[in-house]
């Protein structure tokens, strides 16, 4: 099998991106990238060399100072110059994992040719990418629009021997890096410095990772759900395809199909009733998880859009001959995206803290906080507490970044998405629905016990095997926090196609 994956303009989809990233392919570009990258660049020398005319960022300055025009002898330091004073990034390092997916992303962008790019400072990404040399970037510095400015910018700092990287495990100068494999820093030419810092791949490379995790944890909060529905004895009537047909939402209709394909030859589901219905966090799970799905899926669309996208400015387009400023960078498609995918995970974690609590609350036979003494022993009585607590903060978090726009570069740049800051958000609502999850697996499997001898299904049965293997029973108190840190380990340990 071939271990690297060629850039071309063949559509990316997030499958493969997943791929690639999990299988830790090298990356190269096809043939057809490269001439795109030599034509676009090549047209861009002749141009600056046969025009005197304006051409914003190439022979001008940047933002409010588009008017000032800047000499030939000095369009270099110009790209330079916007790479150093944009490096203003600060807060919290982003994620390794999100820093290479920034890197290809950028240079999946860059590949297209309309972007006026060389292709030597591409190829340099590149080597970046497949040596492992991922940039110190910053999470906070990004309005969401003339690109994720500022993390791109360190994002581009080594190529000019700047900034610092890991690499071999440890941070370092790049400059360190650049005389390890015998590199000369890059000498950026016209227009590559805004072909480096425009661009959505901050909030794209969060958006992907996020949406690469919410696919697999929208799946096993319907697993974990039916764990529970399990432990708290519920029905399965409200799983019946009839009444999802006649109110066909797809993701309502797969949800309830999922659930009981799950609780398929369940011993514990098909057992007589005491009861007539169900609370909503157990009767409505299709509805709920549902709606959570179809924002996936449309969310999902908006993101391979952008990633298969140009998204700098200004671009060159060679057969028409014409070099257009615009504003492809402005992250509003992702903003909204995002926003509206924080608070699709938020309801689940919401919904799924509620299925918690009502598993503690002594009913249906159950022992009040799922462990024999209730009083001597506490039992799940603070693990639904700290659900509470997180599920309240994702709450808070998913009030919308995408409504909130501030004026930048003296009135040029008066409207911005504010997409970067809904992107970290949106991964914070979805780390903290990870924990929720556990929780609530923890306290499921608590409950199904006291079911026993009764079995569930065969595939829940063997899930709760595997469960067991890293995760006991609670006979009486011990320190959960231990138990509820196995339990996130547990989740993220499966990997799940997309």
């Amino acid at each position: 099998m071939d271990e690297t994956h060629y850039i071309s303009s063949e559509i990316l989809h997030l499958k493969n991106l997943q791929e690639i990233i999990s299988q830790n392919k090298s990356i190269s570009l096809s043939e057809e990238a490269k001439i795109n990258i030599k034509n676009c660049r090549s047209y861009l020398d002749k141009k600056m060399d046969t025009t005197n005319s304006p051409i914003y960022g190439i022979n001008t300055g940047f933002g409010s100072l588009c008017n000032v025009k800047i000499s030939k002898e000095n369009l270099s330091q110009l790209q330079e110059n916007l790479v150093k004073s944009h490096a203003c990034g600060t807060g919290d390092e982003i994620p390794k994992e999100i820093v290479k997916i920034m890197l290809f992303l950028k240079i999946q962008s860059l590949s297209y040719g309309h972007s006026g790019i060389q292709l030597q400072t591409v190829e340099r990404l590149i080597e970046f990418y497949n040596n492992n040399i991922l940039p110190v970037v910053y999470e906070q510095g990004s309005l969401g629009a003339s690109g994720d400015l500022a993390p791109l910018a360190h994002l581009s700092l080594p190529l000019l021997g700047e900034g610092e990287v890991y690499f071999d495990g440890k941070k370092v100068h790049s400059s360190e890096v650049l005389k390890h494999f015998n590199w000369q820093p890059i000498v950026l030419q016209s227009k590559e410095g805004l072909a480096l810092l425009n661009g959505t791949q901050f909030m794209s490379a969060y958006g992907s990772y996020i949406l690469l995790k919410a696919m697999k944890f929208s799946y096993f909060s319907d697993v974990i759900a039916a764990i529970s529905l399990e432990g708290f004895d519920g029905r399965i009537e409200p799983f019946n395809e009839l009444i999802h047909y006649i109110r066909p939402h797809k993701g309502q209709i797969n949800t309830a199909k999922q659930i009981s394909e799950l609780l398929d030859g369940s011993q514990i589901i098909n057992q007589k009733k005491q009861h007539v219905q169900d609370p909503y966090s157990f009767r409505c799970i299709p509805q709920v998880h549902g709606a959570t799905k179809d924002t996936i899926d449309y969310v999902n669309k908006v993101f391979e859009t952008e990633i298969n996208s140009v998204t700098d400015n200004p671009n060159i387009f060679i057969e028409e001959d014409v070099i257009i400023s615009g504003g492809n960078f402005h992250g509003q498609p992702l903003a909204l995206a995002l926003d509206f995918l924080a608070i699709a995970l938020s309801e689940l974690g919401s919904i799924s803290e509620r299925r918690t609590y009502q598993l503690i609350s002594g009913q249906r036979g159950l022992p009040a906080f799922l462990v024999d003494n209730p009083g001597l022993n506490s039992g799940m009585m603070i693990p639904q507490y700290t659900a509470a607590s997180i599920a309240s903060q994702n709450k808070q978090l998913a009030t919308p970044a995408s409504i909130d726009s501030i004026v930048s570069s003296n009135g040029q740049e008066d409207h911005v998405s504010m997409g970067a800051n809904a992107a970290t958000k949106c991964f914070k609502i979805m780390e903290n629905l990870e924990r929720i999850l556990a929780i609530e697996l923890l306290n499921a499997t608590q409950a199904i016990e006291f079911r026993r001898p009764l079995k569930t299904s065969s595939f829940l049965e063997s899930f709760l095997k595997l469960y067991r293997e890293n995760v006991m029973f609670v006979k009486e108190d011990r320190i959960l926090h231990y138990d509820i840190i196995k339990s996130i380990n547990f989740l993220n340990s499966f990997i799940i196609e997309v």
